[in-house]
């Protein structure tokens, strides 16, 4: 239920009374925080509740119907698929809440997490004003102070050990254009050290997608599954982790009579809706699709057409699969052959199919290469590039993929331009600040452990170190790490300490700090797990419904959200906080003097609408150029004139939006006044480039071993050059003859940029849109026309081959299917091979015997501490737990709903759950959610958090547990399998 709205809630309970005690009388934003209790003091006194706060909740207020009523509209902040959600305000309260009933993404529908968020902004357990600890002991501050401390900190580090030695750990939760703030923060700082959720839950995602096709990026749409005939998860319980999504897809399973197979180790919900389930050994999915390929080529099912107009290598990949034979994929996973064809024969066959995958799949030593087998699989089968196929990567929070697409990235300038001189020079250019002022922004590195020494020119083109590394960085030797010095201070806004494995050595990172900031709703596990006792602050940050922003959905579509209501108590929101903070760091005049700055709640702040224009004049290589403030709102104004399927405007829309695709999703190229509609699906030759077409992007040259790289015989609707062709470039336009159909205006500024080298400027840095303009015009892709490459040179696997598990369960596989060697990466050792033969040679799997993963509830998101921090939600689950199956419960003598220990193979971990003893999980199988803080290792912690910011419900962290094992592409963790034991309390 949507509206919890009675009035005759039962009476017992404080939140019940709070609501009958209010329902007579008109409400304002203080009255309605004092009737609730909900001022500090009230607050503070309802923490005495403790874990009684879990019983039935009521609601918390009513609209008054003799009062006027404002209606805004935003977007849920937890999951990626971009559910509307329209808010009631009376007098700055937000008062009532509807879905959005003609949003096309959640035509009215909301989960229990979307459904419950008006409870965010009504603040019970939020932090109110910022706060220090001194001596051990939390206490309340005023932002002046905290900003003018932190910022004094920040430079005696930097001025003792670096620019490097502050670790800017961003958010998910951010808005574009916070988090492309936030990542202009970090270059102005000086450092790529800087990072989001997305390392944890995609970058093998995009490293593996990008590496295969172009853009690391869902293909198609939620909306679009309705099309396949043959839809596959692999690693994604989407019933739990994106609940509004199966609409599309159930619907879609029926109307075309679809085949939906769910390949998992765990019977998951999503399975429950299956048409087929097959289970498999967690950490062997690149031997079932292969496996799979086997099939297909020796059949005959695979698409030659489109492999021989479209894709690079496939024979090579064909040649690579023949060991896969069914006997040793069904030693390997579990999986028998007769399964797998059919499987396979489905997919290659019952066409258009789909492929979708989750954190089940990149959270692994061998995410990236996992990513390029599910990619393969498509592109032997054809199904890439039209309705109802695709590549359907669901994303896991609310703005992952814009914070991604923002450079919240150690990789990574905004709209993946990368690191590299040219991208710093483009983005000097669109924030008008000299390249040579960011060259001296950086760190120059020492010489150590026999590593050359690098100027700061070099240092900025480094890839900084990833999130799920930081505490190493803190702890390790310092000859160890690639840069000046260790991490000394982490700024954290919108993050969770407890979302990566080896949680005790995060606790000893945190407790090492010179510096520790958690800018934040709500406290989070950084600021409790710790035994800190000074230069650690919490600011209380607002939520995405108390400020206006766009984000962008899994799809790639992007919504503007309307600032609902002010932020409550003391809290601001993060474009303010960031200019306050770069105030004082003394490059604010510098860094924010493109945008409208207009008096905010404690000082100056830009306008995200002035942000959003600057990301359109930078964000050519992207196509984040088109979508202007003014066209994303009269999206969000007119969403039920887009249609349900093709997310196109109907005939009948306003001339403001018509022929657009809702949201404008990305690449939307040229300038706002071209009005391209957005691109629903890509590399979809079937339209013209105009109308959202097109094509692979050639990315990797021109051509490899005398073999060409660009398409051959497939080309987008409408295009003048009927076959491949490069990316754009001035030169290539005066090639062509098309360069005469460029303005004055638009060839002077490609002359501002080139020099004396105007034929170089691309596509992707040319502001005046100009080179984009042209080639559309023209009906190609101004990336390009090339082939997908079943063959990546550049990864370490170039054809995905199986490799166990760091901690196998099948240590005799490992000779045989051995880990990446060891190296060094983003600048920190991976050991990951020498850990897995120690695990080997020890036999670890002798005395933890059953393997762990862990996944996602449909009650709670992420970290956990907003959700479990919100009664409607803690009301529904109350209890960390861990799944074990019936026959392995017996033999240890485990009952349903009894205490257990489980215990981890790396420095004596244990965590107490409840036990849910269930045949979800075969035998010597266990699962375990990933939302749970406030215990550790036995140990109630929630006496560390602030009074009154405790979360409702405490547990344990299933990273508590989770091992050692980095991705050598991205450092991503393996927090999807690793080995445990389970005994009763």
């Amino acid at each position: 239920m949507v509206k919890r709205r009675t009035r005759e809630a039962a009476s017992t309970g404080r939140l019940s009374q709070m609501a009958s005690g209010m329902a007579a009388k008109p409400l304002d934003r203080r009255s309605f925080l004092r009737a609730s209790g909900l001022t500090v003091g009230g607050l503070a006194a309802l923490t005495t509740v403790g874990a009684g706060m879990t019983r039935r909740v009521e609601a918390a207020g009513f609209t008054d119907m003799s009062q006027p009523i404002e209606v805004k509209k935003n977007m849920c902040t937890h999951c990626s698929v971009g559910c509307s959600v329209i808010a009631e305000v009376q007098n700055g309260v937000w008062v009532g809440q509807e879905p959005a009933y003609g949003s096309p993404i959640n035509r009215g529908t909301h989960c229990a997490k979307g459904a419950s968020v008006r409870e965010l902004v009504h603040g019970d357990r939020r932090i109110k004003y910022p706060m220090k600890k001194v001596g051990g002991e939390w206490q309340r501050i005023s932002w002046d102070q905290a900003l003018d401390e932190i910022a004094e900190k920040m430079g005696e580090i930097r001025a003792n050990s670096g620019a490097d030695s502050v670790y800017l750990l961003g958010s998910a939760k951010f808005s574009n254009e916070g988090a492309y703030l936030f990542r202009k923060f970090a270059a102005f700082w000086g450092t790529n050290n800087v990072d989001h959720q997305a390392r944890i839950c995609h970058s093998t995602t995009v490293a593996g997608v990008a590496n295969t096709w172009g853009y690391g990026a869902q293909t198609n749409s939620y909306n679009d599954i309705r099309n396949a005939k043959t839809v596959i998860f692999m690693g994604s319980n989407a019933a739990e982790a994106h609940p509004v999504s199966l609409q599309h897809i159930l619907e879609g399973k029926e109307t075309q009579r679809a085949n939906v197979i769910v390949l998992d180790p765990r019977f998951t919900r999503t399975a429950a809706h299956a048409t087929e389930y097959v289970r498999f050994r967690p950490g062997t999915d690149i031997a079932v699709i292969n496996g799979m390929l086997y099939h297909i080529f020796e059949n005959g099912w695979e698409d030659t057409e489109y492999i021989a107009q479209r894709v690079y290598g496939m024979d090579q990949v064909r040649e690579v699969v023949k060991d896969y034979t069914p006997d040793v994929v069904e030693d390997i996973t579990g999986v028998d052959g007769e399964t797998l064809k059919r499987v396979a024969e489905q997919f290659a066959k019952e066409r258009p199919s789909t492929f979708i995958w989750c954190m089940g799949g990149t959270q692994h030593t061998v995410g990236t290469a996992n990513v390029r087998a599910y990619n393969i699989l498509l592109l032997a089968t054809g199904n890439v590039g039209g309705e109802g196929n695709g590549a359907n990567i669901f994303r896991g929070h609310c703005n992952v993929q814009g914070a991604t697409d923002f450079g919240l990235d150690v990789g990574n300038l905004p709209c993946y331009y990368g690191l590299g001189a040219g991208a710093w020079r483009h983005w000097s250019r669109v924030w008008d600040v000299p390249y040579e002022y960011f060259v001296s922004r950086f760190d120059a590195v020492p010489a150590k452990g026999g590593r050359d020494a690098r100027t700061p020119e070099q240092n900025m083109e480094i890839p900084g170190i990833t999130s799920t590394r930081w505490f190493d960085a803190v702890t390790i030797d310092a000859d160890e790490i690639d840069q000046q010095d260790n991490i000394k201070a982490m700024i954290v806004f919108g993050h969770g300490g407890n979302t990566v494995p080896r949680m005790q050595d995060a606790q000893r990172g945190m407790n090492a700090l010179d510096l520790l900031v958690v800018a934040d709703p709500h406290p989070t596990t950084f600021a409790a797990l710790h035994s800190r006792t000074d230069n650690t602050y919490l600011l209380p940050i607002c939520t995405q419904f108390e400020c206006s922003g766009s984000r962008t959905a899994s799809n790639r579509s992007i919504q503007w959200g309307e600032k609902i209501v002010d932020p409550i108590f003391e809290s601001d929101n993060d474009y303010a906080v960031i200019h306050a903070l770069s105030e004082r760091l003394g490059f604010a005049d510098e860094m924010f003097k493109n945008y409208e700055m207009v008096q905010g709640k404690f000082g100056m702040e830009p306008t995200p609408e002035s942000i959003l224009r600057e990301i359109n004049r930078g964000g050519w290589s992207t196509g984040y150029t088109g979508q202007s403030p003014e066209r994303l709102k009269a999206h969000m104004a007119n969403q039920e004139h887009f249609d349900l399927v093709t997310l196109r405007a109907k005939p009948d829309a306003p001339a403001e939006v018509q022929g657009d695709y809702y949201g404008l999703p990305w690449p939307c190229w040229g300038t706002p006044e071209l009005r391209h509609p957005g691109t629903h699906i890509l590399y979809n030759t079937n339209l013209h480039p105009m109308e959202g077409g097109g094509a692979f992007r050639p990315r990797f040259g021109l051509e490899r071993d005398g073999e060409t790289l660009l398409a051959e015989g497939s080309w987008p609707q409408g295009s003048e050059i009927q076959d491949g062709y490069p990316e754009f470039t001035y030169a290539l336009l005066e090639e062509l003859g098309w360069d005469g159909d460029l303005t004055e205006q638009e060839r002077s500024v490609i002359e501002a940029i080139g020099g004396d080298n105007m034929g170089g400027v691309s596509w992707s840095i040319d502001l005046s849109g100009g080179i984009q303009r042209v080639a559309l015009e023209h009906g190609c892709v101004p990336f390009g026309n090339g082939k997908a490459r079943a063959i990546a040179w550049n990864l370490p696997d170039p054809i995905p081959v199986h490799r166990e598990p760091i901690y196998s369960s099948r240590p005799d596989l490992v000779a045989a299917y051995p880990t990446n060697e060891d190296r060094r990466q983003q600048r920190m050792p991976n050991i990951g091979k020498s850990v897995q033969q120690d695990v080997v040679e020890r036999n670890v799997a002798s005395d933890f015997p059953i393997i762990l993963t862990s996944g996602r509830l449909v009650e709670y998101e992420g970290g956990g501490e907003e959700t479990r921090s919100n009664p409607w939600l803690a009301e529904l689950k109350q209890d960390m737990f861990v799944e074990i199956n019936p026959e392995d419960a017996r033999a240890r003598g485990i009952v349903d709903g009894g205490w257990v220990w489980v215990t981890g193979p790396e420095g004596g971990s244990r965590a107490r759950v409840k036990a849910l003893v269930t045949e979800r999980v075969n035998r010597g199988l266990a699962f375990m959610p990933f939302h749970f803080a406030g215990w550790f290792q036995g140990e109630d912690q929630r006496g560390n958090y602030p009074a009154g910011t405790d979360p409702i419900v405490l547990g344990e962290s299933v990273n508590v547990i989770t091992t050692y094992g980095y991705d050598p592409v991205t450092g991503m963790h393996e927090g999807k399998v690793t080995l445990c034991q389970i005994a009763a309390a």
